[in-house]
């Protein structure tokens, strides 16, 4: 007999492995907050304080959104269908500049709720006030890598530039250890950053042993302004100063060409997708095919609620999937495992967690979630994977447990009182239409 603290059941498990292991009737077992076995119900038995019955779904790994703006959820809706100079100066900086912690703090919130019943359990965040994001997180038990967005004008979190690498700092030294929260450095992009500001983020990142992420080459004209300013495109830029490596996060990646995409590849860099924000914005089609043949690391993420409208990966990945396929009108590109794989075994690879999550396996940290396969939409079931990829939804997720402690049971959430995070984000709508002069009614 085999003890554990919870045990999952009665499922089908998709471990995400290398090689990519399925066990049909299968269970894992969790101690503390570990995975301690994983076999058949009908091999040694597993006692357990507390059992939950996956009733013939599927158990596979809790997902990975790699690249987000959390807080951005109280932006849900405000400005859409707008060119990208109108949607930011008319729109996104004029909240923005008015935020404080507490509205960070309410939309961080709002987000984790999302993502919680929708079955992410990690999340990586660049944006602003990020300690209180750190604080969202760890009350409502996700795990996440989050950054104090960087840039050459004032914040309105910690003021005047050369503030930033220091509260940075700050961040790294309050949150150093935690099981949950682990802190990158992160300027915001080649356009907004100087090459100073770009070299003093790399030494910090360096100097903590943490990733330093950016958005690049997201748009046809931030590699015409990086031309204009550096004689350079975005990638050769970085790489001109150094700040490339196997510690580097790249978001967006959409216009690459060949030599740019042999940068990446041969400092290691990773890449993270963001296809629906891409596409809402017009900003392109990123060449993923490209990235994956060349041996890059690529992981998926929603970007904010502001230019995707939701965080849910389900969705994500099967448009990430679809979108490489018209785009290369080649129906086999990006099958269905990979593109699971860019929210699980690739995604935590993308962010450094690659030792603790991302896959089910003994000795990795118990991220874990339960999909409810009997619904019409997801009968007859022949593969996983690809059910998982086009035809699964978020609310299909019925349970979630994050570094072991089961956070969502049959659907509803335990760490979070969601009519009060609900009626919170509601009041904060009302001060974003105030800062812009809207009527309210």
């Amino acid at each position: 007999m085999v003890s554990a603290d919870l045990l999952i059941r009665n499922g089908t498990v998709l471990a995400m492995d290398h090689e990519a292991s399925i066990i049909e009737h299968g269970y894992v077992a969790v101690a503390g907050d570990t995975i301690s076995r994983i076999g058949t119900d009908a091999g040694t038995p597993v006692e357990a304080r507390k059992v939950i019955d996956a009733k013939g779904g599927l158990i596979l790994p809790g997902l990975i959104n790699g690249h987000t703006h959390a807080a951005m959820t109280l932006f849900r809706g405000l400005a859409d269908d707008l060119p990208l100079t109108e949607w930011l100066n008319q729109y996104i900086f004029p909240v923005e500049s008015r935020m404080d912690k507490d509205f960070v703090h309410a939309g961080t919130l709002l987000a984790c709720a999302e993502m919680i019943l929708s079955g992410t359990t990690t999340f990586c965040d660049m944006y602003l006030f990020e300690d209180e994001v750190a604080k969202a997180a760890k009350e409502t038990g996700m795990r996440c890598l989050l950054g104090e967005v960087l840039y050459d004008f004032p914040s309105p979190n910690y003021g005047p530039v050369e503030k930033g690498l220091e509260y940075t700092e700050f961040l790294i030294e309050k949150w150093r250890g935690d099981p949950l929260i682990s802190v990158a450095v992160e300027p915001h992009s080649v356009y907004t950053c100087s090459a100073n500001l770009l070299a003093e983020a790399n030494k910090l990142a360096l100097k903590h042993r943490t990733s330093l992420i950016i958005h690049i080459a997201e748009t046809a004209r931030e590699i015409e302004e990086a031309l204009h300013r550096f004689g350079k495109k975005p990638f050769a830029y970085l790489d001109s100063l150094g700040v490339l490596g196997p510690h580097f996060i790249a978001d967006h990646c959409v216009h690459l060409d060949d030599p740019e995409i042999e940068t990446i590849a041969r400092n290691g860099v990773r890449v993270i997708h963001n296809p629906e924000s891409n596409m809402k914005l017009a900003s392109g089609i990123s060449p993923i095919p490209k990235l994956l043949s060349r041996g890059i690391t690529v992981g998926l993420g929603t970007d904010g609620c502001a230019s995707n409208n939701n965080l849910d990966l389900f969705e994500e990945m099967d448009m990430a999937a679809k979108l490489q396929k018209v785009g290369n009108m080649d129906p086999t590109v990006l099958d269905a495992l990979t593109t699971l794989r860019m929210v699980t075994s690739s995604g935590a690879r993308a962010l450094g967690f690659e030792k603790l999550i991302g896959s089910l396996e003994e000795g990795k940290k118990a991220d874990i979630i339960v999909l409810d396969t009997n619904k019409p939409h997801l009968t007859p079931l022949y593969n996983p994977y690809s059910h998982l990829v086009y035809a699964a939804r978020g609310n299909d997720v019925t349970h979630s447990v994050i570094n072991g402690r089961l956070v969502l049971e049959d659907g509803k959430l335990l760490t979070m009182d969601l009519k009060e995070v609900l009626g919170r984000a509601k009041a904060k709508s009302k001060q974003v239409l105030s800062w812009l002069g809207k009527d309210q009614a």
